[in-house]
């Protein structure tokens, strides 16, 4: 709900589908979505409306109760920050045996190793030392890792990312990152990776879907998303990103405004009002996606020939246009 009591859609018409040992990467600036999609799929949020199939199977929007604990076996989540995410009362290998118990791998009287093994394949060794120790004794790649370790004692089929280093310190965001894909290669683990990051994107990623105020606005192989970007929000964000050679902290999008306000939303595509490229038509409707070949699709008008070559309606924005 908005502050006014009026409802607001926060995620509108995306289709996204991941397969068997892909990484898909989800990308945009905050409030663009990303996060209340993997909560969606997680089913934290319950969706007003909507499908989602998993395995093939379709899953009903409602789960509760065992349903729910099944679901979750299948369907892990590392959350942005890893000391949020863990019990500072709780030891690692209670944090640990726990999911291990629930979801029915917990072998008796083997439950300690099957905790240390769990730590060693995240990059904690000894992994019984570790077991002992609570949140706050470790490091916060260390706590990442631990819950990474939570996540994969469900044994799932799939993996939600979110902004999974962005709280870490830039020097080891790169292990994370490497462990990530090792286990995705280990065990055959699909996964969402969620980030504002477009480099982290295109290191991690198979593809890459780019949202913007709520709408899949840009979804395709990652390298053509990345060294071709056919939607000018992805231009945008492509050039905002940090050069290796620059500050690390530099960039910012070279565009008028912000993301709009989901309650308050242009009548045409989202990002009109600060796009180099928008023409009348723009403002009429929401444009489809078109297909621009190779499995890359982009949501503009630009794809159009007719429809591009309308008067500018912001020609005043075109210093800032690149395409």
């Amino acid at each position: 709900m908005g502050r006014s009591g009026r409802s607001v859609t926060a995620v509108n018409n995306v289709t996204l589908s991941i397969g068997r040992g892909e990484v898909l990467g989800l990308v945009g600036e905050s409030g663009s979505g990303k996060s209340t999609i993997a909560r969606l799929i997680a089913h934290l949020h319950e969706p007003t409306s909507g499908a989602m199939c998993l395995a093939g199977k379709p899953v009903p929007r409602q789960l509760r109760g065992r349903a729910l604990t099944r679901f979750r076996k299948d369907v892990q989540m590392i959350f942005q920050d890893p000391f949020a995410s863990l019990n500072p009362l709780h030891t690692i290998g209670y944090t640990l045996a726990r999911p291990l118990e629930i979801h029915g791998f917990a072998r008796k009287g083997n439950v300690q190793a099957q905790v240390s093994t769990l730590l060693d394949r995240v990059g904690l060794s000894p992994g019984a030392s570790y077991a002992a120790k609570r949140p706050h004794e470790l490091s916060g790649g260390q706590r990442q890792r631990v819950v990474i370790a939570r996540a994969l004692a469900a044994r799932p089929e799939l993996i939600l990312a979110d902004e999974p280093t962005s709280a870490l310190d830039v020097s080891i965001r790169l292990d994370i990152m490497n462990l990530l894909l090792d286990l995705r290669d280990q065990e055959g683990l699909s996964m969402l990776f969620i980030t504002h990051d477009l480099a982290g994107a295109r290191y991690m990623s198979d593809r890459i879907a780019v949202m913007y105020a709520g709408y899949l606005v840009e979804i395709g192989p990652a390298e053509r998303v990345i060294g071709q970007p056919q939607m000018p929000y992805t231009q945008l964000l492509k050039r905002a990103a940090p050069k290796p050679e620059g500050n690390l902290n530099a960039g910012g999008l070279e565009a008028p405004g912000e993301i709009p306000d989901l309650a308050n939303l242009p009548p045409g595509c989202p990002f009109e009002p600060r796009c180099p490229h928008a023409r009348a038509v723009c403002r009429a409707g929401l444009p489809r996606m078109y297909d621009v070949g190779a499995g890359h699709q982009a949501r503009c008008i630009l794809h159009d020939p007719e429809l591009a070559a309308q008067p500018l309606l912001h020609p005043a924005l075109q210093p800032h246009a690149t395409l």
